[in-house]
């Protein structure tokens, strides 16, 4: 089955290279794009355990006209002769699930066809939104939510979040801004929001005249949502205060300077200040000294929040604050070529020696390494690879655990760029410790996918 996919995504992608890319429109015109999509997916039985292949065929239809986008994601996957008497299977899971037995809602199986609703710019326009696959939303400063992400459970699970931003400086009011955060569209499970004001922007005071000032709450409805808690499961709530002001805003040395504060449910705290920017246009730079009280989870909202939510909550139900002690966090990367090659180390830890006992994923260094190449460097291929590591120094001390996959989360995406057609691969593996097995194998999961788009 495999063999056969790839013979006609190879097929697809040389017959689509005579088509004209025509993904190219003016600014306020109206534009349409669809995709044909052929390949195949590794489906893990969410019952069984096994990993299955499955043939999948998508149609993608995309519509934009100026700032507003909106996709659609119509996918189905299927077997042939998976059984001799069964000329074709098609996943249920698509299009037609178990509602009592899987736990899902109309709108968990039919919300994410539609892939994303869109509007604006992030980071360039005073309003944005999306709706859809979310990655990397950060609120304020990182130290409540930082780089969170919905997409843990690709390819079988596609999950609608919301990612939404408001500064005020659009009705020529800069004092204020809004972020807003939604996980799961369908369930509401993790919503979040930051409220900010800029009080000394009317004002020539140097440095606070763009110092900005947040307050930041972010809970989870449905801590079970995606594994069995071993406590009665509760909304949990986590919040804080946040400071941030450009100290230096030269192009060749920008200086950032931050601090936060934050209050979990086991009575916890944490605080840090930091100092983060780019040096010469190209090195990016961080660094952050913290103050943890025991028990507390910096960035408690993170990348592999969806993987480790259960473990997280009860943690948090079977703990409390205890004595306080230092930790620290830095990175370091650089962007060339106008940002086609990118690579980011960042690394945390406490400062106290590690205590092989705890659970705490803050008493341990934790690293994650992203690199990204772009399209255009290499022709038509791009590459984004990431890897991270949780629990450094548990087991074998921190060298010997930082190439050892336990608690590692591993993705890779390389596209093939042709004519109007993408040849992509993806692969992604991680461990999951609530397998009920014995042995290491079966706690790994992988998934993986191969597919040909053409665009038209």
């Amino acid at each position: 089955m495999r063999k056969i996919a790839v013979i006609l995504a190879l097929a697809l992608i040389a017959f689509s290279g005579f088509a004209q890319d025509t993904t190219a429109a003016a600014p306020n015109a109206l534009g349409f794009m669809a995709g044909l999509n052929l390949g195949t997916d590794v489906i893990v039985n969410q019952q069984t355990g096994k990993k299955v292949n499955w043939t999948k065929f998508a149609f993608t239809p995309d519509v934009a006209f100026g700032k507003f986008g909106v996709g659609l994601d119509l996918t189905m996957h299927l077997q042939f002769y998976a059984t001799q008497d069964t000329p074709v299977t098609i996943y249920a899971g698509d299009w037609k699930p178990d509602f009592e037995s899987n736990g899902k809602t109309f709108l968990d199986v039919y919300l994410p066809k539609l892939m994303y609703v869109r509007y604006g710019v992030k980071g360039e326009d005073s309003l944005f939104a999306k709706v859809g696959s979310i990655s990397n939303l950060t609120l304020g400063n990182g130290f409540i939510m930082g780089e969170y992400s919905n997409m843990s459970f690709l390819p079988t699970t596609r999950i609608l979040g919301l990612d939404f931003g408001l500064d005020a400086a659009m009705f020529k009011f800069p004092y204020v801004g809004l972020q807003l955060a939604v996980g799961n569209m369908a369930q509401f499970d993790v919503i979040g929001g930051r409220l900010y004001t800029r009080p000394f922007i009317g004002t020539s005071i140097p440095i606070l005249k763009n110092a900005e000032i947040g307050a930041t709450v972010v809970s989870d409805n449905h801590p079970d949502i995606y594994g069995t808690t071993t406590s009665v499961a509760r909304a949990l709530t986590v919040y804080g205060m946040d400071f941030s002001a450009p100290v230096i805003s030269s192009k060749a040395f920008p200086l950032l300077a931050f601090a936060d504060i934050a209050f979990e449910p086991n009575k916890s705290f944490g605080a840090m200040a930091g100092v983060g920017g780019k040096l010469l246009g190209f090195v990016t730079y961080g660094a952050q000294l913290r103050l943890l009280q025991d028990n507390f989870v910096p960035a408690y909202f993170d990348s592999n929040y969806d993987l480790y939510r259960a473990l997280k909550y009860d943690f948090m139900q079977t703990t409390v604050g205890g004595s306080v002690y230092g930790a620290w966090y830095s990175s370091l990367g650089f962007t060339v070529l106008k940002d086609k090659i990118v690579f980011n180390a960042k690394i945390d830890g406490p400062f106290q020696a590690i205590d092989a006992t705890s659970t705490n994923q803050a008493d341990y260094p934790h690293v994650k390494v992203i690199a990204t190449l772009a399209e255009g460097f290499l022709g038509g291929f791009s590459v984004d690879a990431s890897y991270e590591k949780y629990y450094l120094g548990k087991v074998g001390g921190f060298f010997k655990d930082l190439i050892d996959p336990l608690d590692a989360i591993i993705g890779m995406t390389i596209n093939y760029h042709t004519g109007a057609s993408i040849l992509t691969l993806k692969y992604n593996a991680r461990y999951d410790p609530t397998v009920q097995s014995a042995t290491f194998e079966d706690k790994f999961v992988v998934t993986s996918s191969i597919t040909a788009t053409m665009k038209f």
